[in-house]
C-alpha cells in the first residue's frame, strides 16, 4: 500500500499482552499487528520503546487554564488558548481528549459564566479549520447547586460533540469537601478571617439546600433519550452512589472513600479516578488513595483532571507501585473510558482500530512521550 506505515521494533501494549514487534498502519487504521524480533524492510525502527494506544482522557480542567492563566487575566484570543491546550494534550500522548467545560460556578466570580460559549465555539472553530491534533470531544460538568445551572445547560444538551455529562457538588461540608479543613486550606489565597469563613459555608450549604436537588432533576431529565453516558462527581457514602445508581448513572467518578467505590463496583458502575492522586501518592483534598482502590481491585480508568502529564505517569506507577500487569494499566488510560463513553473505534492497539499510537520511552522509571500518531498521521 502506497500509504502504509509500518512501526518496527517495538515493545507493543495490547490490550492483553506486551509483545516485541511491528505495527502496520493505512488509511487511519492499523491493518495488523505482527508479533517478532527485528524490523520489517521499511519499517521505522522505534529502538525497543514501548508502544501505546493513544491515551483517551474523559475529564480535564486543563482549557480553563489557558483561557484564564492568571487570576482575571482572560487571554484575549480563545483560538490561541485552545491550541495551546490541544499542544499540551497531545504533548502529554493523549489523542482523544473531552474537555470538561464547567457548567454553573460555585465561587462568586462568574468566570465559569463568561468562559462557557467561548469554550464550546471555539474548540468547535479550531476542528473545523483542521487545526487540533487531538480529537476535542465534550464533557459538561453540571455544578447543581448554581442557581442558573439548568438554563446554562440546556442550550448545549444535544450539542454533536457531547460525550459525557457529570452531576458535582463543591458544597463545603460533604463530597469532596466534607473536610472544612481542607477546603479552606484549598482557598487559602482568600485569606478568610473565621467570621468570613463561616459566612462563606452557609451561604454555601443554604444554596444547596434551595437548588441542587431540584437542579440535579431537572438535568437529569433533559438528558433522557440523548444517547450520553452520565457520571456521578465525588461520591463519599454508600447513599451517593445508590441515589447514583438509581438514576441511570454509569460513572463514579472521583469517588473519596472506599465505600463508595465498593458500592459502586457492586452495581456494575466504572470508578475513575485522578491520575494526580496516583503521581502525588495521595488526594490533594485528603480523599482516598487511587493506588488504595487499584490495589483492591476497584480502579477502573484514570483521568488527568488538572495535570495532563500526569495520566501516562500514573498509568506505569500502577504497573510499578500497585502490581498491575502493564495491559491492564494502560487500559485505564485508553480503552476502558474509550468504551465507557461509547467510542468503540480507538483505545487498544488491534486490527480494525484507529491508527492513535504513541511511543514511549521510560527514563529511570519516568515514561517520556517522543512520537504521537493520530490516525496514522504524527501529530507529536
Amino acid at each position: 500500500m502506497s500509504n502504509e506505515l509500518i512501526l518496527g521494533n517495538a515493545q507493543v501494549v495490547t490490550a492483553e499482552s506486551v509483545i516485541t514487534g511491528a505495527v502496520r498502519l493505512a488509511d487511519g487504521r492499523i491493518t495488523a499487528v505482527e508479533p517478532g524480533a527485528g524490523k520489517p524492510a521499511s519499517a521505522q525502527d522505534l529502538d525497543g520503546d514501548y508502544l501505546l494506544p493513544g491515551l483517551v482522557e474523559i475529564h480535564t480542567d486543563n482549557l480553563e487554564k489557558h483561557f484564564e492563566p492568571r487570576p482575571n487575566a482572560v487571554w484575549p484570543s480563545a483560538l490561541a488558548a485552545v491550541l495551546a491546550h490541544d499542544a499540551q494534550i497531545v504533548g502529554a500522548g493523549i489523542t482523544t481528549v473531552l474537555d470538561a467545560i464547567c457548567i454553573g460556578d460555585y465561587q462568586a466570580s462568574g468566570k465559569r459564566r463568561r468562559i462557557l460559549a467561548e469554550s464550546i465555539d471555539s474548540v468547535g472553530k479550531a476542528r473545523a479549520a483542521d487545526l487540533l491534533r487531538a480529537d476535542h470531544l465534550f464533557h459538561l460538568r453540571c455544578e447543581t447547586s448554581d442557581p442558573g445551572v439548568v438554563d446554562m445547560f440546556e442550550p448545549y444538551a444535544d450539542h454533536p460533540l457531547l460525550r459525557l455529562v457529570s452531576l458535582m457538588d463543591h458544597t463545603p461540608g460533604q463530597r469532596q469537601w466534607r473536610d472544612l479543613e481542607s477546603y479552606r486550606t484549598f482557598y487559602r489565597d482568600k485569606a478568610w478571617s473565621d467570621a468570613e469563613f463561616g459566612d462563606v459555608v452557609a451561604r454555601h450549604k443554604e444554596q444547596m439546600a434551595r437548588h441542587s436537588d431540584v437542579n440535579r432533576r431537572k438535568i437529569l431529565d433533559l438528558c433522557r433519550g440523548l444517547d450520553v453516558p452520565l457520571a456521578s462527581h465525588d461520591d463519599t457514602t454508600e447513599e451517593h452512589v445508590e441515589q447514583a445508581y438509581a438514576e441511570g448513572i454509569a460513572i463514579s467518578e472521583f469517588p473519596t472513600t472506599l465505600p463508595a467505590a465498593k458500592t459502586a463496583r457492586a452495581h456494575g458502575m466504572m470508578n475513575v479516578m485522578g491520575a494526580p492522586n496516583v503521581v502525588r501518592g495521595g488526594s490533594h483534598s485528603g480523599n482516598v488513595s487511587a493506588l488504595a482502590l487499584a490495589e483492591a481491585g476497584l480502579l477502573d480508568a484514570l483521568s488527568s483532571d488538572y495535570v495532563p502529564v500526569s495520566l501516562l505517569h500514573a498509568a506505569f506507577l500502577l504497573h510499578q507501585r500497585a502490581a498491575m500487569r502493564l495491559p491492564d494499566a494502560i487500559r485505564t488510560v485508553a480503552l476502558n473510558p474509550a468504551r465507557a463513553i461509547g467510542l468503540t473505534d480507538r483505545g487498544e492497539i488491534a486490527p480494525g482500530q484507529r491508527a492513535d499510537l504513541v511511543r514511549v520511552r521510560l527514563h529511570d522509571d519516568l515514561p517520556i512521550v517522543r512520537e504521537v500518531w493520530r490516525q496514522g498521521r504524527r501529530v507529536a
